[in-house]
């Protein structure tokens, strides 16, 4: 039994005496003790080292009183089980030789045997579980086809992925045989570290706010769902799109068990949306973090006095960035633990 299950009872949906914390990228950049690794060893590396995966996940756990421990991984190790040679370029980020343009190419890409391809991920679960030692859950991740197929088309990061999109548009067929084969990567990934032991899985959507809501139904949440439809029966479900408020009416009616939502919506917005009846997770803007400690627990406690303590779990509204000072994150983190009721 996890001694503290403060998050699985906020994804339950029970009563908590304060709302369960952690942060998106919580295992990184912003650590010294990362950086320190980060300096030796270069990013795939890591993630497909077990011993560093593993050592990088608890580095935050270590350091603060957090509720959960999140895999350090990437989204782009699936794709790269499935044939697609992604590399970290210095100073530009995910990189493609040959992005993935023509319904040709879609079909030389394999749905993998899991186990062959990330045997390395699911190896870095069980060091990662002895670790933790049953203090807190770990939680598994993939990203999202759409957000997938956004880099495999555009072949690197972009602010608009303007070639990703018109590759959906122009070619439909191809665009949608690429992402039933990520969609059959991704569920059977998320069950394997679900039988290794994780205790909840998060689909990141960092890029579904591209699109418009109908484009959104079609590209991207009709296959977030499947996933979510195959790993529900099996493990808690946390969808996490990105600029996508305008889908949590339709994503409330699946059987995720909740949903994150970034800085651009309020709190009271967010409820209306979801019906009052959706876990929620996150939303403090990540770049707040450069406010003073000060400054940053009072608008942690206002926000959790928004969206209420139940059916919550307090997140940053996006990953967090590099250049945030220690304190600074832990203050973010302490404000929610010593969160209290107004009497």
């Amino acid at each position: 039994m996890i001694k503290n299950d403060l998050y699985l009872k906020a994804l339950r949906g029970e009563t908590v005496e304060r709302p369960p914390v952690w942060m998106m990228r919580q295992a990184g950049r912003y650590l010294p003790e990362f950086i320190a690794l980060r300096d030796k060893y270069d990013f795939f590396t890591r993630c497909q080292t077990p011993e560093l995966a593993s050592e990088i996940t608890v580095q935050p756990i270590r350091r603060f009183p957090l509720d959960a421990a999140i895999l350090f991984s990437d989204i782009l190790v699936v794709p790269q089980a499935m044939g697609i040679d992604f590399k970290m370029k210095e100073n530009v980020g995910p990189w493609l030789d040959n992005p993935i343009r023509t319904m040709e190419q879609v079909q030389n890409v394999v749905v993998p045997d899991v186990d062959d391809t990330l045997g390395y991920v699911f190896d870095a679960i069980e060091l990662t579980l002895i670790k933790l030692d049953n203090e807190i859950p770990l939680i598994g991740f993939a990203g999202s086809p759409w957000t997938i197929l956004c880099y495999c088309v555009e072949g690197k990061g972009s602010k608009a992925f303007d070639i990703a999109k018109s590759f959906c548009f122009q070619q439909p067929e191809a665009a949608h045989l690429l992402l039933q084969k990520i969609t059959d990567t991704t569920i059977a990934y998320l069950k394997r570290k679900v039988e290794k032991g994780v205790s909840a899985v998060q689909v990141f959507d960092s890029w579904g706010g591209m699109l418009s809501p109908t484009d959104y139904q079609e590209f991207s949440w009709k296959y977030i769902n499947q996933i979510v439809e195959a790993l529900s029966p099996l493990t808690h479900v946390v969808v996490f799109g990105k600029g996508c408020w305008f889908a949590l009416e339709d994503m409330t009616m699946s059987k995720a068990s909740a949903l994150g939502v970034d800085w651009t919506i309020t709190p009271e917005f967010a409820r209306t949306l979801t019906n009052h009846t959706m876990t929620l997770q996150g939303n403090f803007d990540p770049a707040r973090l450069h406010s003073s400690p000060e400054t940053i627990k009072k608008m942690v406690t206002e926000m959790i006095n928004r969206f209420g303590k139940d059916r919550y779990i307090a997140n940053l509204g996006h990953g967090i960035l590099p250049n945030i000072p220690v304190e600074n994150a832990e203050a973010f983190i302490r404000a929610v633990v010593d969160w209290k009721p107004n009497l």
